[in-house]
């Protein structure tokens, strides 16, 4: 066959197979135009056949596990720092590099900073004050020998909500401590007297849930809780382990004695649990831990009276 004629060939033969792929796509039709269909056992008003509701597919992902995120950085001024009352400056640079001057208000805060042992004690949640001529965040924090995480939660004006987190160190001796074993029930004692707060709810991994913590005063129900940073209460989880953290959005209610709390814990593990509430013009801190998968045993969660690393202005 000449050559000419080869390509007249070559050419049909193209044009015959790219008809043929299209008539085949129209027989088709274009992909994922459609909704998938449900999985065999789920329904439309159940994410599947257990009874959790359409939303609970939607697991939670842990925060906070890295300095960077969307573009957003932690930038710490002192990467170790004396042990005692002292004083913990940041920066939230923006990807040029520049100090992260708007925010948007979230709980009656433009930012949100926790401060935890990277064993889950000395449990600090204070909310620094920004020097907008510098862009920097400054507070006063108490620490132990050890290696501690800090934790910003913030909104970005224009963003959704970031969570970034880095290390600080802490010279001297240090002994970490035996993360409590599983239990729903931490007590604090004041001079006021001894709160016990105790916890319900579905702790299994995978599925959204609502937690409730139940607050009394010597074993009478408190009804009478005052409102800190616009809620009735403040839960703050953590991942034992890479310290994971979890967002938990309180739920309007009454003023006690149960508390709702809306999370979902993403995988298998311990966490453990902070609980900020206000009582007569003092806020403290109820904590617990959960082994998520996990059925409940021993005691040893315990609470501490609320440590205020700011102007004391909740």
């Amino acid at each position: 066959m000449s050559t000419p004629l080869r390509v007249v060939a070559f050419v049909s033969a193209l044009a015959a197979a790219f008809a043929l792929a299209w008539a085949g796509g129209r027989l088709v039709g274009p992909l994922d135009t459609e909704p998938v269909a449900a999985h065999e056992g789920m329904s439309e008003e159940h994410g599947d056949d257990t009874g959790h509701d359409d939303h609970s597919s939607a697991v939670a992902e842990a925060t906070g596990l890295t300095a960077r995120a969307d573009g957003f950085t932690l930038a710490l001024a002192d990467r170790t720092l004396p042990a005692g009352r002292t004083r913990l400056d940041f920066q939230v640079l923006t990807s040029s590099g520049r100090p992260l001057l708007d925010y948007t208000r979230e709980h009656e805060k433009d930012l949100h900073l926790i401060v935890v042992r990277r064993d889950l004690t000395g449990f600090q949640h204070v909310h620094p004050r920004l020097d907008r001529a510098t862009g920097t965040w400054s507070v006063d924090v108490r620490l132990t020998p050890g290696v501690w995480r800090v934790v910003a939660d913030l909104v970005p004006e224009g963003w959704e909500g970031i969570t970034l987190a880095d290390d600080v160190s802490v010279a001297g001796d240090f002994t970490p401590a035996a993360l409590p074993d599983d239990d729903r029930t931490a007590e604090v004692a004041t001079d006021a007297g001894t709160y016990t707060v105790t916890l319900e709810g579905d702790t299994a991994p995978g599925a959204s849930t609502v937690l409730t913590t139940r607050v009394e005063l010597d074993g009478e129900p408190v009804t009478d809780l005052e409102p800190y940073l616009g809620a009735y209460g403040h839960l703050v989880a953590m991942r034992a382990g890479d310290l994971g953290y979890l967002h938990v959005h309180p739920e309007e209610g009454p003023a006690g004695p149960g508390i709702e709390f809306a999370t979902a814990f993403p995988e298998p593990a311990a966490y453990r649990l902070f609980l900020d509430f206000q009582h007569r013009g003092q806020v403290h801190t109820a904590a617990f831990t959960v082994e998520s998968g996990g059925a409940p045993a021993g005691d040893g969660a315990g609470g501490s009276d609320h440590a205020e690393g700011d102007d004391h202005g909740h």
